[in-house]
């Protein structure tokens, strides 16, 4: 049905009067101009001599008109001095007075009540913007950005941060109001728009903001394409000519671990990083596993500034009292068992497989760190990690184990080892083709809470002696995580296995629980026992719950660690100014004798060049570089915390066992990337006099020095060298 032209106008009207406060005073100015011309008028037809009573009177002809708007007085002067006027005449002005009584009186005052209710109305709903430069932007809202906030705050607690969202701005701030005090508040501005729409991106000055957070909302099917889709339009956005300044840095927040796995890999984002901006893809799965296995941290929801330390998975370190953990003499394993192949569990084993390797598999290649998947569809669960990891598992066999049967297990088959392994002799390979990697995956079916399943961690626990187990509960269902946790056969808790409960939201109970019984373990616990020969036995104890650590906790989910980013820049800077026919790096010298700003000037120059897959091969590394002091520190004696040789050269022994643990963090590292292993044909070691060509295979992610340590040629020893350089890399990161 066609609109009718008198219902166009009203829209016009209503439009008007609803957009800026200056179109506002633009039609009140339009109003008084009508009114004014409205009362010369009637004065012109009232009475012929009036502009002779404004020259005896010294008023301007052009002011009387107005004077009449405003008081109803001002004509009987008029009368006064000239009697003929007409009683009519009186009607004329008194009509005058009433009409412009209910200009000033009525509409300005309107006007500016409206105005101000307006401008009001507009600063609650988020439509008015303030801030110009040197800002934040955090795009979409959901509940990881408190920690978002937490994290700029703590850089910068001066920072102005301004929030883009289509939520309902009021209800963002009764959430902000829970977390942040009011001088914090007042520092973020929350603004009204959509993150795929440029249309919202100059009024908040997007192109002149210190740094970008693109959010969403993680709950949505759709988040990762729309977040895909703004990081493109703001691409757009940027890349307009009239666009002279941009951020430094956009982070985006990917959910789907498929997603975030393929940005590893690909170039998506290169004309992004060709504008001069830093892309960093941020998954809240991983950034949680970093938490727990890099920075071992997290913190109090309620008080930002408390942090409470996750414990080592790999032991604690040389004590007077116990082994030397993490040397190349512990005869120890380290075994995460994951309960749940949910996003967390998968996430936590890839970041694991990652960054947790050690100098004992060196001497025992049966010493890998095992990862344990326990799920009742873990058949299933098992196949589909497989297809998403083809390459790892074509040379490491794995184990599978089915006990959610009743059937009773044989020796043979208490720990079967299945195999998707192609490099392997029958098909024509040496026998250390294949299951040479220091890491291994073991699925197991079965229900956590059967008997079965219970006695195979009860089992785990009691072997202490062979392994460092930690166990993480990583369902989906809170409850079950917790019911598990507070469950556990007793020599979890008698032998101090630490237990990682996945949690949505607070870690106040858990946290709680364990700050209670660590005060009761502090002041000393005895268990006794009576042996065999009827002597009484003490033993110190800790509490049952001294051991439970919460994680995933959706308001403290951002922690970036920007010491690993800087970390990864000079381990990039080492290795793109090497002298490669010498395999050495730029000397120790020639570093000390430049300034420190003029590496960081190179080093950010490198990186700025360098693709994503490479970014990520140098980040993992850097990853693993507070593993690798966690080494030295148990190699010399020092406990894990003891930072006092840090800085301290490395010695030939230390420097070649920390080499190879660096080139099996390698072989894995690329074979989780995407890398397969060169076959025979291939293979550069096996036809030399290829090898230049053979070399180029690398851009098919076909890699040849995916071997055994003792299996490279001269490049081992840039694992060398990068490892004596540890100490320069921490001095350079330091404060």
């Amino acid at each position: 049905m066609k609109t009718k032209d008198h219902n166009k106008i009203k829209l016009w009207f209503d439009r008007l009067l609803s957009k800026s406060l200056f179109q506002q005073f633009a039609l009140l100015a339009l109003v008084l101009v009508v009114a004014f011309g409205i009362s010369y008028l009637m004065l012109y037809i009232s009475y012929d001599n009036w502009k002779e009573f404004c020259d005896k009177r010294d008023i301007s002809e052009w002011l009387l008109p107005l004077y009449l708007l405003i008081d109803s007085n001002a004509l009987n002067g008029i009368y006064y001095d000239h009697p003929e006027v007409h009683a009519w005449m009186l009607f004329v002005s008194s009509l005058t007075f009433i009409f412009g009584a209910f200009i000033f009186n009525g509409a300005i005052i309107g006007f500016i009540t409206n105005a101000i209710e307006r401008r009001v109305t507009n600063h609650r709903k988020g439509h008015i913007h303030y801030l110009n430069s040197g800002h934040q932007i955090i795009m979409g809202y959901d509940d990881m950005v408190p920690s978002i906030i937490n994290h700029i705050f703590a850089k910068d607690a001066n920072a102005f941060i301004l929030l883009l969202t289509t939520n309902d701005a009021d209800s963002m701030r009764e959430k902000l109001q829970k977390m942040f005090n009011d001088d914090q508040l007042k520092q973020i501005i929350i603004n009204y728009g959509n993150r795929t729409s440029t249309y919202f991106f100059k009024g908040i000055h997007l192109e002149s903001s210190e740094q970008i957070f693109i959010v969403g909302d993680r709950t949505s099917s759709t988040h990762d394409a729309r977040n895909v889709e703004c990081v493109d339009c703001i691409r757009q956005y940027l890349n307009r000519p009239e666009i002279k300044q941009r951020p430094k840095r956009i982070t985006c927040v990917f959910d789907d671990l498929d997603t975030f796995a393929a940005f590893k890999t690909t170039e998506i984002f290169n004309e992004v990083r060709d504008l001069g901006i830093e892309f960093i893809p941020y998954n809240f799965y991983t950034g949680w596993a970093k938490q727990v296995f890099v920075k071992r941290y997290y913190k109090d929801i309620d008080t930002p500034d408390k942090v409470y330390t996750y414990p080592a998975v790999f032991g604690k370190g040389y004590t007077e009292q116990g082994p030397k953990a993490l040397t190349p003499e512990d005869t120890k394993y380290v075994h995460l068992v994951f309960v749940g192949a949910t996003n967390f569990a998968v996430a936590f084993a890839m970041e694991a497989a990652q960054t947790l390797h050690f100098p004992n598999f060196n001497k025992n290649n049966k010493l890998k760190t095992r990862i344990t998947f326990i799920d009742l569809n873990a058949d299933v669960e098992k196949d589909e990690f497989i297809t998403r990891n083809r390459h790892f598992f074509e040379v490491q066999s794995y184990y599978y184990r089915d006990l959610s049967r009743e059937a009773i297990e044989t020796e043979s088959d208490n720990n079967p080892r299945d195999e998707y392994v192609m490099f392997k002799e029958e098909n024509g390979y040496k026998p250390n083709d294949a299951n040479f990697l220091d890491v291994e995956f073991e699925f197991i079916k079965g229900d956590v809470f059967s008997h079965r399943v219970q006695k195979e961690i009860r089992r785990w626990a009691e072997d202490i002696e062979n392994q460092y187990l930690s166990i993480f509960v990583a369902q989906s269902n809170q409850r079950q995580n917790f019911v598990l946790a507070m469950n556990m056969p007793d020599k979890v808790y008698d032998n101090s296995i630490p237990i990682f409960i996945r949690q949505d939201r607070s870690d106040n109970f858990v946290t709680d629980l364990r700050e209670a019984d660590k005060k009761k373990s502090e002041k000393g616990l005895t268990y006794y026992c009576v042996d065999k020969e009827d002597n009484l036995e003490e033993k110190p104890r800790e509490a049952r719950y001294a051991n439970i650590y919460p994680f995933g906790m959706n308001e403290t989910a951002f922690s970036a660690d920007d010491n690993s980013l800087k970390r990864a820049k000079l381990i990039n800077y080492l290795y793109s100014t090497a002298e490669y026919s010498s395999h050495k790096f730029k000397g120790m010298l020639a570093l000390d004798s430049m300034s420190k700003s003029q590496i960081w000037e190179e080093a950010d120059a490198a990186w700025r060049k360098l693709s994503v897959a490479l970014k990520w091969s140098n980040l993992y590394c850097a990853y693993t570089i507070r593993t690798k002091l966690a080494i030295l520190r148990s190699m010399r004696k020092l406990t894990l915390d003891d930072t006092s040789l840090d800085l301290q050269e490395l010695s030939d022994d230390e420097v070649n066992e920390l080499a190879k643990v660096e080139h099996n963090r390698w072989n894995v590292e690329k074979l989780l990337m995407g890398f397969r292993k060169a076959f025979n044909e291939e293979d550069k070691h096996k036809h030399e006099e290829f090898a230049n060509k053979l070399e180029n295979n690398k851009e098919l992610f076909i890699h040849h020095d995916i071997r055994l340590f003792d299996g490279l040629d001269d490049i081992q020893k840039l694992d060398e060298e990068f490892s004596r350089y540890i100490p320069w890399i921490m001095k350079m990161t330091m404060g």
